[in-house]
């Protein structure tokens, strides 16, 4: 196939709900050519709250029509954010509408129930490509699920072109597991060589993806509700406290951390109950624990173990967070940076690469990353394309 190279935005609005990322990448949808400027666009901590009651009360409905209704309530909002920041991505770069190919838009999960089927992004895709005047490619995770995917996680092949791009450079010998730590955790394992001909290296790539569990998200909610902030900044509240051993033991005995993958989560999936007799402090270093040690359960799939742990998402920024995983999984942590990677961007770099794999009709969900029957390309495209 002659892939022709494009210039991609991607957008993503990940399960923490505090903003909108945005990214310039230039690929064919297999080789990066460049990864350009990003920025973001945060959502102010009363927007923050509307997302976050949508997906309670998504998640509290059963009836189809209510959960669709609730999404759209929140629809303007998503779309207007995802819009400035397309709008200040252009003018920091210094780029005009007419230099961008395509634009990959995630749009906002307000539920996930693969079990049942179901996966719920909010954001309309045709009504940003009209008012951006760009093509625009969303609903990525739809497809995945009709060919039996758990429609999560999306990004695994993006970094699977990443490592491989350093392992073609000396940089990195497999394995290589990418950790990305966003509301939800999840883990990408590039086991094999890139030329493998093995069954699993044509259906999967050599990759393996699922999401360990919580990632941000139980920290975050406990931290707000005792202190009104939206993070526990750096781990310093999880520095200071002690862990309740027992606590993480229960939370360690949930059947979902057994579970062979692929598999996927919600972010509001677990609730951790008898904490209310912790302090912030010990709370915050419990579940900060509990992070990095369902993490470090991820091991257990993989065969042999990684030679290097990247680590990308916000979870990055947090020191606490970062130690106790280093600890967990017996190893040093590289983070994405000290690779030229751009950790908070990379999420929204790869919905830029995906918009491209479609155009390319070129698969992104693979059986051992979603658990779909066959390879399969997703998304749907807004807006003409030339």
């Amino acid at each position: 196939m002659n892939l022709v190279p494009k210039v991609a935005i991607g957008l993503m609005s990940g399960t923490s709900c505090d903003g909108v990322d945005a990214a310039l990448i230039e690929t064919d949808g297999e080789r990066i050519f460049s990864r350009g400027d990003n920025c973001f666009v945060p959502y102010e901590v009363s927007e923050q709250d509307t997302l976050k009651s949508a997906m309670r009360q998504i998640a509290s409905t059963r009836g189809m029509e209510q959960r669709l209704d609730i999404a759209s309530s929140v629809e303007v909002l998503i779309g207007e954010k995802h819009h400035l920041a397309v709008e200040a991505l252009l003018q920091k770069a210094g780029k005009r509408k007419e230099d961008i190919d395509i634009v990959g838009f995630h749009g906002q999960t307000l539920f996930h129930e693969p079990d049942a089927g179901f996966t719920l992004q909010a954001g309309d895709g045709d009504k940003l490509s009209r008012e951006l005047e760009i093509p625009v490619v969303y609903d990525f995770r739809s497809k995945d699920m009709k060919y039996g995917g758990e429609g999560a996680p999306m990004v695994p092949v993006y970094h699977h072109a990443l490592v491989h791009s350093l392992v073609a450079e000396n940089k990195l010998s497999l394995p290589v597991a990418v950790v990305n730590i966003g509301g939800v955790a999840n883990v990408t394992y590039v086991g094999s060589n890139v030329d493998s001909t093995t069954d699993d290296q044509r259906h999967s790539l050599g990759m393996l993806a699922f999401d360990t569990g919580p990632g941000n998200a139980l920290i975050n909610d406990w931290v707000k509700t005792r202190t009104g902030a939206i993070m526990d900044e750096g781990g310093c509240y999880a520095a200071s406290g002690v862990v309740d051993e027992g606590g993480v033991r229960a939370f360690l005995n949930e059947p979902y951390f057994k579970t062979m993958p692929p598999k996927s989560l919600d972010r509001d999936q677990f609730k951790v109950s008898d904490m209310g007799h912790l302090s912030l402090e010990d709370g915050a270093a419990t579940l900060t624990e509990i992070t990095a040690q369902t993490i470090a359960l991820s091991r257990g799939f993989m065969d042999p173990l990684p030679k290097h742990w990247i680590v990308v998402g916000g979870g990055a920024h947090n020191k606490e967070l970062m130690r106790r995983l280093s600890d967990a999984v017996g190893q040093s942590l590289t983070v994405a940076e000290s690779l030229g990677w751009q950790s908070d961007a990379l999420e929204a770099e790869a919905f830029g690469f995906l918009a491209v794999r479609h155009l390319a009709n070129l698969p992104f969900s693979f059986p051992r990353t979603t658990g779909v029957s066959k390879p399969v390309s997703g998304g749907v495209l807004a807006g003409e394309f030339a």
